[in-house]
């Protein structure tokens, strides 16, 4: 590899939309930093200082993901534990990370040399259908939510259930008008189709899809049809290419379809003991790894996507630890300068590269920031209830 794509990254640093470190610090180390300490390297997860120094990190969305089929309550309380646990990192290590909100704060935060550190909410399950739940959650600092995760919420439909709504209820589009009152991005990875043409369709502000890729180079329903992609200019919105080998290639696809099949036969095995079934899912995918995928193929899915939406829509949405397995070549998060070393080698110019690395997020921050501050001198906070609205 040449030094070029690490002096690009020197002065336009990644943002990226999507790391779950903060899920492997609780499941595997219960939160506790001194044996998770992360100023070393740390072969048990993706993600660790050194690292994160040598890719030329510069921005990061922390997941603050709980699983998707926990009880309401259960959810909410979980989330506040995955935020508790991203401020506890935040004050270990403040020579490295610093919590930010505006797109302003990021700039001011890499400048100084930190990682400007956001929390992405991933999933609606999160604020267990209140709104005054999402508005403590954006007073906290959520930047964005995801809509579902893997399961249906009870006002919008997931891209891996069984569709229940055809898209967003009443009280879902309600939640997005919300969001953008308080200036937290609609996320519409996960999500249906229909959920995403719904979201675009009420959203004032533009919308990201945090870890995506596109359907029409692997078909899955995670990854984002070209008809929904269309859309994303006019609304201003960003895809944030992910690295997940299922959600890159036509094999990973198959392991992809493969995956949920066994999993739907779990849940028919234990339907009230979803522990049960996490457990088997994790010896499942143990012994079934994802195909293996290079950073060419993640470049396949940019070149798609600045094809279909304008190099003006396109970021960078890893999911370090958020699965088990990586790119070969792009194993942890050292491994940016990979992806735009083979970006460059495609004829890629060093200013459309700086646009996918960060200024599209920094836009869509910006451009988010400036709708809630006109929605919140047009409206009061909704008192909206899910009960009032899809009875």
């Amino acid at each position: 590899m040449t030094d070029r794509a690490r002096d690009l990254l020197a002065r336009a640093p990644v943002i990226d939309g999507h790391n779950d470190l903060l899920w492997e610090a609780r499941e595997k180390f219960g939160y506790d930093f001194d044996r998770l300490d992360i100023a070393k390297p740390q072969p048990d997860v993706m993600t660790d200082i050194p690292r994160i120094k040598a890719g030329g990190l510069g921005g990061q969305f922390w997941s603050v993901y709980v699983p998707s089929d926990l009880p309401g309550d259960e959810a909410v309380t979980a989330t506040l534990e995955q935020i508790d646990a991203l401020f506890a990192m935040v004050r270990r290590y403040p020579d490295v990370f610093e919590l930010t909100v505006t797109a302003d704060d990021v700039e001011r935060a890499t400048a100084a040399g930190r990682v400007a550190s956001m929390i992405g909410v991933e999933g609606g399950q999160s604020i267990g259908c209140s709104l005054g739940a999402l508005r403590v959650l954006a007073r906290l600092g959520a930047r964005y939510m995801t809509l579902t995760h893997n399961h249906n919420t009870p006002w919008a439909d997931s891209a891996t259930d069984e569709p229940a709504h055809g898209g967003l209820t009443r009280f879902g589009e309600e939640v997005v008008r919300e969001m953008n009152r308080l200036g937290v991005l609609v996320d519409l990875s996960h999500v249906s189709a229909d959920t995403m043409a719904g979201a675009i369709e009420v959203s004032e502000a533009p919308v990201i899809f945090s870890h995506s890729n596109a359907r029409a180079l692997c078909d899955v329903t995670r990854n984002v049809p070209d008809d929904v992609l269309a859309k994303v200019p006019a609304n201003g919105g960003v895809l944030m290419a992910t690295f997940v080998p299922v959600f890159l290639t036509p094999e990973g696809a198959g392991m992809n379809r493969a995956g949920w099949e066994q999993e739907r036969r779990l849940q028919a095995e234990h339907p009230d003991d979803a522990e049960a079934v996490r457990a088997e899912m994790k010896s499942w995918f143990e012994a079934n790894p994802d195909p293996e995928a290079t950073a060419s193929d993640v470049a396949d899915h940019v070149d798609h996507l600045r094809e279909v939406c304008g190099i003006e829509h396109v970021g960078i949405g890893g999911d370090y630890d958020g699965s088990p397995w990586m790119p070969s070549d792009m194993p942890d998060v050292s491994a940016y300068p990979v992806l735009f070393e083979e970006l460059l080698r495609r004829g890629y110019s060093e200013q459309d590269l700086a646009l996918v690395s960060r200024g599209n997020a920094l836009r869509v921050l910006r451009e988010a920031e400036t709708v809630a501050e006109r929605l919140r001198t047009e409206r009061p906070p909704s008192r909206a209830r899910i009960a009032d609205l899809d009875a």
